[in-house]
């Protein structure tokens, strides 16, 4: 950590070349002595980063960047403050702190946070942005979280822990014991120093292998920001022998769509079936993530229109966790059909059906973009369909 970046002329001007390609800076130079054009266009590349992830960060003076990969790997603000709200108590300790955004958002939360790195620099560039946003009862340690706590005899409200989805030989991993640290082969210890675990992970492990990897599982949290799922929360309670918890929420820039259901149940539901009604719903990104399917015709009054296709109708128009649509027109899947219904742009989804976006657009020569929408699906009768509709949420 280099202090002199932090001085007034350097920070003015970071702030006056943020939107200067790098290779152009590079070329130029820097009218520092302390700081070298690296350091300066490292700074300038995290910073940019923080934009839209951290604004909040983004916006306080004095704010001392590590390198763009720290940024890419941390929690959002959007996703650190959602996660923080879960939970709250006296104590949390944070073993992979990172660049700290969640125990940020923890310390909100808790009396006491403590924040965990390995990195010795980047824990020392946390430790002073803490201080300059005036965070107080944030501890930051230089020190694998895991080493910390196994030659502790603290215990504590809460664990989080966010395993490094790369792993040193095997490249990027899809099973917690792959991941960095190994929470499955370090539960036993986790558990001596906490009763409540809360782990990250990323949206592409199976909640089935989650479950078999882990242990009294009691909730499990799907996150998506504007319909992109982000993160999995595992929450585990020592001991806990009760039915799962699956809570799917979609956060939205003026509201956030949830939706929960119990696991065990999810597969005892019998699920509503019609053809196509009035109207067409598509579930969010962290809904499809689940596998909530049945639970939502019982949720929501609407049926779906085959088991595996994951759309849903009804002949009113109903509140859904999801994009919303009129139907206009519904068509047998073929060329005479479809060029029929003389569309030259249109917004193109599949739902259980064998043919790409790529293929259909290529094949009936349709444009991407405009307010009509095409699903290419397959119905009741294991029939391909076409469903011609606009957008009502």
């Amino acid at each position: 950590m280099n202090a002199a970046i932090l001085e007034p002329h350097v920070q003015e001007f970071i702030n006056t070349h943020l939107k200067i390609a790098a290779t152009a800076l590079i070329l130029k130079g820097v009218p520092f002595q302390d700081v070298s054009v690296q350091e300066v266009v490292e700074q300038i590349e995290a910073k940019n980063k923080c934009e839209k992830k951290l604004p909040h960060w983004f916006l306080q003076p004095g704010i001392y960047y590590p390198n763009k990969l720290n940024i890419e790997q941390t929690s959002s603000e959007t996703t650190a403050e959602y996660k923080a709200s879960l939970i709250e108590g006296n104590t949390l300790i944070d073993l992979t702190g990172g660049f700290g955004i969640d125990a940020y958002f923890f310390s909100k939360q808790f009396k006491h946070v403590t924040h965990c790195e390995w990195n010795a620099i980047l824990s020392a560039v946390v430790r002073y942005n803490f201080k300059t946003l005036n965070i107080t009862n944030i501890e930051c340690i230089a020190s694998d979280g895991l080493t910390h706590l196994e030659n502790s005899s603290i215990t504590y409200d809460w664990i989080y822990v966010d395993p490094s989805r790369r792993h040193d030989s095997k490249g990027k991993v899809f099973f917690l014991k792959d991941c960095l640290p190994n929470i499955p082969e370090h539960l036993n210890a986790l558990w001596s120093h906490s009763k409540n675990i809360m782990i990250k992970t990323a949206p592409l492990l199976d909640l089935t292998m989650g479950l078999n990897e882990l242990e009294f599982v009691k909730t499990i949290h799907i996150i998506a920001v504007k319909n992109e799922v982000k993160e999995l929360l595992w929450i585990l309670e020592y001991s806990f022998d009760g039915d799962i918890e699956i809570k799917t929420t979609n956060l939205k820039a003026q509201h956030s769509e949830q939706f929960n259901f119990l696991m065990n149940e999810e597969s005892n539901v019998v699920a509503q079936y019609s053809a196509p009604l009035a109207y067409l719903y598509e579930p969010n990104s962290a809904i499809l993530k689940s596998g909530g399917f049945n639970s939502l015709t019982t949720a929501f009054a609407v049926k779906k229109l085959q088991q595996h296709s994951h759309l849903y109708t009804s002949e009113t128009l109903e509140e859904f966790p999801g994009r919303i649509f009129e139907i206009l027109k519904v068509v047998p899947y073929n060329k005479k059909q479809v060029k029929a219904l003389s569309i030259e742009k249109a917004n193109i989804t599949t739902r259980n059906f064998p043919e790409t976006v790529q293929n259909l657009r290529k094949t009936f020569k349709i444009k991407d973009g405009g307010s009509q929408y095409l699903f290419f699906t397959t119905n009741l009768d294991n029939e391909k369909i076409v469903i011609s509709c606009t957008k009502v949420l």
